[in-house]
Protein backbone atom coordinates (compact mmCIF):
# COMPACT_ATOMS: atom_id res chain seq x y z
CA UNK A 1 0.00 0.00 0.00
CA UNK A 2 0.98 3.38 -0.80
CA UNK A 3 2.95 5.37 2.22
CA UNK A 4 0.41 7.75 1.57
CA UNK A 5 -1.93 5.84 3.12
CA UNK A 6 -0.24 3.52 5.63
CA UNK A 7 3.11 4.28 7.05
CA UNK A 8 5.81 1.60 6.78
CA UNK A 9 7.37 0.45 10.29
CA UNK A 10 10.24 2.36 10.35
CA UNK A 11 8.41 5.36 9.91
CA UNK A 12 6.05 4.66 12.53
CA UNK A 13 9.22 3.80 14.61
CA UNK A 14 11.01 7.05 13.65
CA UNK A 15 7.35 9.39 14.44
CA UNK A 16 7.64 7.62 18.02
CA UNK A 17 10.65 9.17 18.31
CA UNK A 18 9.74 12.37 17.46
CA UNK A 19 6.52 12.80 19.73
CA UNK A 20 8.44 11.47 22.46
CA UNK A 21 11.16 13.73 22.44
CA UNK A 22 10.59 16.73 20.11
CA UNK A 23 6.75 16.88 20.54
CA UNK A 24 6.07 16.17 24.50
CA UNK A 25 3.70 13.19 23.36
CA UNK A 26 4.74 11.82 27.32
CA UNK A 27 2.40 14.38 28.42
CA UNK A 28 -0.09 14.35 25.99
CA UNK A 29 -0.43 10.99 27.26
CA UNK A 30 -0.42 12.06 31.12
CA UNK A 31 -3.21 13.95 30.01
CA UNK A 32 -5.02 11.19 29.03
CA UNK A 33 -4.53 8.94 31.49
CA UNK A 34 -5.55 11.45 34.18
CA UNK A 35 -8.79 12.67 32.42
CA UNK A 36 -9.89 8.47 32.38
CA UNK A 37 -8.37 8.01 35.63
CA UNK A 38 -10.54 10.59 37.42
CA UNK A 39 -13.90 10.21 34.83
CA UNK A 40 -13.66 6.29 35.53
CA UNK A 41 -13.11 6.43 39.39
CA UNK A 42 -15.83 8.60 39.53
CA UNK A 43 -18.03 6.50 38.07
CA UNK A 44 -17.10 3.24 39.72
CA UNK A 45 -17.55 5.30 43.26
CA UNK A 46 -21.03 6.50 42.17
CA UNK A 47 -22.28 3.20 40.28
CA UNK A 48 -21.18 0.17 42.51
CA UNK A 49 -23.39 1.05 45.62
CA UNK A 50 -26.36 2.15 43.31
CA UNK A 51 -25.94 -0.90 41.99
CA UNK A 52 -26.12 -3.56 44.09
CA UNK A 53 -29.19 -1.71 45.59
CA UNK A 54 -30.70 -1.69 42.60
CA UNK A 55 -30.16 -5.35 42.77
CA UNK A 56 -31.24 -6.14 46.05
CA UNK A 57 -33.93 -3.61 46.21
CA UNK A 58 -37.26 -3.91 44.30
CA UNK A 59 -37.87 -0.38 45.30
CA UNK A 60 -34.98 1.42 44.13
CA UNK A 61 -35.20 -0.43 40.82
CA UNK A 62 -38.14 0.15 39.93
CA UNK A 63 -37.08 3.69 40.64
CA UNK A 64 -34.15 4.00 38.84
CA UNK A 65 -33.70 0.93 36.42
CA UNK A 66 -35.96 2.80 33.44
CA UNK A 67 -34.21 6.17 34.27
CA UNK A 68 -30.81 4.35 33.55
CA UNK A 69 -31.73 2.43 30.88
CA UNK A 70 -33.31 5.24 28.89
CA UNK A 71 -29.61 7.15 29.29
CA UNK A 72 -27.91 4.25 28.67
CA UNK A 73 -29.30 4.23 24.91
CA UNK A 74 -28.65 7.80 24.11
CA UNK A 75 -25.58 8.08 22.13
CA UNK A 76 -22.54 9.61 24.08
CA UNK A 77 -21.63 11.67 21.10
CA UNK A 78 -24.86 13.26 20.70
CA UNK A 79 -24.48 14.25 24.33
CA UNK A 80 -20.89 15.54 24.00
CA UNK A 81 -22.61 19.11 22.19
CA UNK A 82 -24.61 19.48 25.54
CA UNK A 83 -21.59 18.43 28.06
CA UNK A 84 -19.54 21.55 25.96
CA UNK A 85 -22.35 24.11 26.87
CA UNK A 86 -22.90 23.06 30.23
CA UNK A 87 -19.35 22.86 31.21
CA UNK A 88 -17.26 24.19 28.31
CA UNK A 89 -14.49 22.78 26.91
CA UNK A 90 -11.75 22.16 30.04
CA UNK A 91 -10.95 19.35 32.19
CA UNK A 92 -14.16 19.09 33.83
CA UNK A 93 -16.32 18.57 30.46
CA UNK A 94 -13.83 15.64 29.21
CA UNK A 95 -14.03 14.11 32.43
CA UNK A 96 -17.83 14.39 32.66
CA UNK A 97 -17.78 12.26 29.13
CA UNK A 98 -16.12 9.36 30.52
CA UNK A 99 -18.22 9.38 33.62
CA UNK A 100 -21.28 9.38 31.95
CA UNK A 101 -19.83 6.73 29.19
CA UNK A 102 -19.03 4.40 31.71
CA UNK A 103 -21.76 4.92 34.61
CA UNK A 104 -25.00 4.03 33.09
CA UNK A 105 -23.28 0.61 31.40
CA UNK A 106 -21.70 0.15 34.86
CA UNK A 107 -24.92 0.64 37.02
CA UNK A 108 -26.55 -1.45 35.39
CA UNK A 109 -24.14 -4.63 35.22
CA UNK A 110 -23.35 -4.59 38.98
CA UNK A 111 -27.65 -4.92 39.66
CA UNK A 112 -27.06 -7.56 37.36
CA UNK A 113 -24.21 -8.94 39.68
CA UNK A 114 -25.99 -8.53 42.41
CA UNK A 115 -29.58 -10.14 41.60
CA UNK A 116 -27.20 -13.58 40.63
CA UNK A 117 -26.39 -13.93 45.16
CA UNK A 118 -27.73 -17.12 45.81
CA UNK A 119 -31.17 -16.61 47.47
CA UNK A 120 -29.74 -19.66 49.75
CA UNK A 121 -27.18 -17.55 51.61
CA UNK A 122 -29.77 -14.67 51.96
CA UNK A 123 -32.15 -17.30 53.77
CA UNK A 124 -29.06 -18.36 55.51
CA UNK A 125 -28.43 -14.89 56.75
CA UNK A 126 -31.42 -13.96 57.90
CA UNK A 127 -31.88 -17.52 59.51
CA UNK A 128 -28.87 -16.32 61.92
CA UNK A 129 -31.00 -13.01 63.09
CA UNK A 130 -28.88 -10.98 60.38
CA UNK A 131 -30.63 -7.89 59.24
CA UNK A 132 -31.17 -6.46 55.89
CA UNK A 133 -28.35 -4.08 55.81
CA UNK A 134 -26.02 -6.70 57.94
CA UNK A 135 -26.98 -8.79 55.10
CA UNK A 136 -26.44 -6.63 52.39
CA UNK A 137 -22.92 -5.85 53.71
CA UNK A 138 -22.18 -9.28 54.60
CA UNK A 139 -23.22 -11.43 52.71
CA UNK A 140 -23.90 -9.91 49.09
CA UNK A 141 -21.06 -7.23 49.02
CA UNK A 142 -18.07 -10.15 49.38
CA UNK A 143 -19.95 -12.54 47.50
CA UNK A 144 -20.52 -9.67 44.66
CA UNK A 145 -17.04 -8.10 44.79
CA UNK A 146 -14.88 -10.73 42.23
CA UNK A 147 -17.80 -9.95 39.60
CA UNK A 148 -17.67 -6.77 40.74
CA UNK A 149 -14.03 -6.30 39.67
CA UNK A 150 -14.62 -7.80 36.29
CA UNK A 151 -17.31 -5.74 34.86
CA UNK A 152 -14.70 -2.88 36.08
CA UNK A 153 -12.61 -4.22 33.97
CA UNK A 154 -14.45 -4.59 31.06
CA UNK A 155 -15.66 -0.82 31.15
CA UNK A 156 -12.52 0.96 31.67
CA UNK A 157 -11.88 -0.64 27.99
CA UNK A 158 -14.95 1.83 26.96
CA UNK A 159 -13.85 4.24 28.77
CA UNK A 160 -10.59 4.55 26.44
CA UNK A 161 -12.61 5.08 23.61
CA UNK A 162 -14.91 7.94 25.46
CA UNK A 163 -11.87 9.77 26.43
CA UNK A 164 -10.66 9.69 23.05
CA UNK A 165 -14.03 11.13 21.69
CA UNK A 166 -13.78 14.10 24.57
CA UNK A 167 -10.51 14.88 23.18
CA UNK A 168 -11.46 15.32 19.74
CA UNK A 169 -13.11 18.43 20.80
CA UNK A 170 -12.02 21.07 21.94
CA UNK A 171 -8.96 20.34 23.55
CA UNK A 172 -5.13 21.25 23.54
CA UNK A 173 -3.50 18.07 24.84
CA UNK A 174 -4.23 14.38 25.00
CA UNK A 175 -3.56 11.76 22.40
CA UNK A 176 -7.35 12.10 21.08
CA UNK A 177 -5.43 15.65 20.45
CA UNK A 178 -2.29 14.33 19.03
CA UNK A 179 -4.31 12.22 16.60
CA UNK A 180 -6.63 14.64 15.55
CA UNK A 181 -3.68 17.20 14.72
CA UNK A 182 -2.05 14.67 12.76
CA UNK A 183 -4.83 14.09 10.50
CA UNK A 184 -5.20 17.29 9.33
CA UNK A 185 -1.34 17.45 8.38
CA UNK A 186 -1.66 13.92 7.34
CA UNK A 187 0.72 13.15 9.21
CA UNK A 188 -0.18 8.91 9.22
CA UNK A 189 2.86 7.82 11.16
CA UNK A 190 1.52 9.56 14.07
CA UNK A 191 -1.86 8.54 13.98
CA UNK A 192 -0.89 4.88 14.39
CA UNK A 193 1.76 5.82 16.78
CA UNK A 194 -1.66 7.35 18.68
CA UNK A 195 -3.56 4.30 17.98
CA UNK A 196 -1.14 2.02 19.28
CA UNK A 197 0.22 4.25 22.36
CA UNK A 198 -3.67 3.57 23.10
CA UNK A 199 -3.41 -0.26 22.34
CA UNK A 200 -1.03 -0.86 24.70
CA UNK A 201 -2.14 1.20 27.66
CA UNK A 202 -5.37 -0.78 27.08
CA UNK A 203 -3.37 -3.77 27.44
CA UNK A 204 -1.70 -2.85 30.59
CA UNK A 205 -4.60 -1.42 32.77
CA UNK A 206 -6.14 -5.16 31.86
CA UNK A 207 -2.97 -6.83 32.98
CA UNK A 208 -3.19 -4.67 36.15
CA UNK A 209 -7.00 -5.22 37.00
CA UNK A 210 -6.44 -9.27 36.35
CA UNK A 211 -3.60 -9.11 38.54
CA UNK A 212 -5.22 -7.12 41.41
CA UNK A 213 -8.24 -9.55 40.61
CA UNK A 214 -5.94 -11.84 41.72
CA UNK A 215 -4.33 -10.84 44.36
CA UNK A 216 -7.63 -9.52 46.25
CA UNK A 217 -9.60 -12.42 45.52
CA UNK A 218 -7.43 -15.63 46.08
CA UNK A 219 -10.12 -17.85 47.47
CA UNK A 220 -12.12 -17.24 44.06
Amino acid sequence: MEPFFLSSPSDVLRAFHTLFFLQGFANDILASVMRISLGFFASATCAVPIGILMGRSRVVDALLTPITSFIRYLPVPALLPFCILWLGIGETEKIMVVFIGVFFQLVLMIADVARRVPGELIELSSSFGASRRATLIRVVVPYSLPQVFDSLRVTIGWAWGWVMLAELVGASSGIGYMILKSQRYLLNANMICGLLTVGLLGVITDALFRFLSTLLFKWR
